[in-house]
């Protein structure tokens, strides 16, 4: 069999791959709490019912690991696909349009929180797995499958515990995963995470003896306007990847898919103020002041260098302190633009969608950085990011069913299908 007689009979099961991606969605596993128990089940059973028996590895009780793995009786490389099943909040939905876990199909498009990030992916590696896995006798080397639980929190229970516990079995060769980057994308570099806490403390006073204490939240004020010099901090790049990323064609996708500005800032780090409380009433000069800074850092940028710039700005401000939240930090995450498998990825794309994708570094984070610490080749293709964890999220059905036409075809190339 040809990757053309496996399109089409991929193409021909849509409504089968629709009504999974359906089914997950309708099972809610927001994080926090990060139960994903439900959710999981509808992929074991969708799994179970192509006649596989998935392995299930939890750590935490409420957070199990969906796991799959074959190995074909001819040599070849190892390919990991990746997805998560937890999925962003969505409150009580009273601001929603519609049931936030509806699952329902209105204008071509599946509702419902999770469904761009990342339902829709974590059901194409899913689908795509029970392809190859059916197939497994036509191709060489081995596949596995993780779609993994608590990736929104960090991964301390999913990708990141399966690499430490059973490294050599889920790091592979190669891994591809299908987080929201749109069809003109493929990532293969993520910034890193310097999630700080900043602590402002005085005496206080009664708000209007002001010639008594100094304001906590007028010093904080003034120094989170001072740490904006952090994005000013020039990266060390790779030559080769700073002419790469000077080209046209490779800002255009990466404006047209995460929005127009992007290209200006991803190769620069910068700094987003996401919490901050202090004061206990309006008439009193507050004497504490806590806020929360998200820095993103991009491929050559190490923690250090932003936090001696933060330290040297600390020295005009001795009544502040900072703490680094350790778990919530990474560094960033970077593999070959150039890999064969983002030729793959981006030929397949191309057959696929009629648009070949460029490869581009990503602002967000994903799982694929746990396998690029361990150097190994990660990539991310997967559908547009626009309604990412917003109100009434909602994912292309045609988006999606191309990307699990991608990924099908990808991983029978990567592992040796008669192309």
């Amino acid at each position: 069999m040809d990757s053309n007689a496996l399109l089409k009979l991929v193409e021909a099961d849509a409504e089968s791959h629709i009504a999974l991606l359906q089914s997950f969605i309708r099972a809610p596993s927001p994080n926090p709490p990060g139960d994903t128990r439900l959710a999981a089940d509808v992929l074991v059973a969708y799994l179970r019912s192509h006649s596989i028996s998935p392995e299930i590895i939890a750590p935490q009780p409420t957070m199990p690991n969906i796991c799959s793995t074959f190995t074909s009786s001819k040599p070849g490389p190892r390919l990991i696909l990746n997805g998560h099943i937890d999925v962003f909040p969505a409150s009580d939905g009273s601001d929603w349009s519609r049931d936030p876990w509806s699952g329902d199909i209105v204008d071509g498009r599946v509702h419902g929180r999770g469904g761009v990030d990342m339902k829709a992916g974590t059901a194409a590696s899913v689908i795509a797995y029970t392809y190859l896995y059916q197939y497994r006798n036509l191709l060489s080397g081995s596949l596995g499958l993780c779609a993994v639980s608590d990736e929104e929190t960090g991964g301390k229970w999913g990708s990141k515990y399966l690499l430490e516990l059973q490294g050599s079995e889920w790091k592979g060769d190669c891994m591809i995963n299908a987080e929201p980057g749109g069809l003109g994308t493929i990532r293969f570099a993520e910034k890193g995470t310097l999630r700080l806490s900043f602590e402002v403390n005085t005496k206080g006073a009664h708000g209007a003896y002001v010639h008594r204490s100094k304001s906590a939240t007028r010093i904080a004020a003034a120094l989170i306007g001072n740490l904006a010099k952090i994005e000013d901090i020039v990266p060390n790049l790779d030559p080769d990847l700073e002419e790469y990323m000077k080209r046209k064609d490779v800002r255009d996708a990466i404006d047209e898919t995460m929005g127009k500005g992007a290209a200006d800032i991803v190769l620069r780090p910068t700094l987003n103020i996401g919490t901050i409380r202090g004061g206990l009433k309006v008439n009193m000069i507050p004497d504490q002041c806590v806020f929360e800074a998200d820095i993103r850092m991009p491929v050559g940028l190490k923690a250090e260098e932003v936090m001696n710039v933060i330290h040297e700005i600390l020295r005009g401000y001795p009544e502040a302190k900072v703490e680094i939240q350790e778990a919530a930090s990474n560094p960033a995450a970077a593999c070959s633009h150039d890999h064969p498998m983002v030729n793959i990825l981006a030929k397949n794309a191309e057959t696929v969608t009629g648009k070949r994708p460029l490869a581009v570094p990503s602002i967000g984070a994903t799982d694929c950085k746990f396998w690029r610490y361990n150097r190994v080749p990660a990539y991310v293709f997967g559908v547009s990011p626009e309604t990412m964890g917003v109100r009434d999220e909602s994912v292309s059905v045609d988006e999606f069913l191309a990307v699990v036409r991608t990924h099908v075809l990808a991983g029978w190339e990567y592992l040796g299908g008669k192309i």
